[in-house]
């Protein structure tokens, strides 16, 4: 029988895939971060369904806080790296979009523009 993980370890495993996660968005491995990122949320949802125990020692609390602060130091990371990424190709996307909204008045205009009798 499987044994389910301790909240430390699960902590622990984000944290390191965390710390992957950062460096994926470094390389600029966009397939690679989103696994990670999948295998993350898989973990902190085993995180939060795991019994809390309000008696944990002081010592692990404070190594619960020291990996809950390390996985925050590499979200930042990885959003100083996929942020203008995300603003970039919004900005590709709006000005395709713009583009066939354009085109699609014109298309839209040229169908109704008036004869001027040539070829009539």
């Amino acid at each position: 029988m499987l044994r389910m993980p301790s909240r430390i370890e699960l902590y622990e495993e984000i944290c390191l895939l965390s710390s992957r996660m950062a460096a994926a968005a470094r390389a600029s491995a966009w397939d690679s971060l989103v696994e990670l990122e999948q295998r993350i949320a898989a973990l902190r949802d085993s995180l939060l369904a795991a019994a809390e125990d309000g008696n944990a020692p002081a010592a692990e609390l404070a190594r619960r806080h020291s990996l809950i602060q390390r996985i925050l130091d590499d979200d930042a990371e990885v959003r100083r790296h996929t942020e203008p990424w995300m603003e970039h190709l919004g900005q590709l996307l709006g000005d395709s979009t713009r583009r066939r909204d354009i085109l699609k008045a014109y298309a839209a205009g040229a169908g109704s523009a008036p004869s001027d009798g040539a070829g009539a």
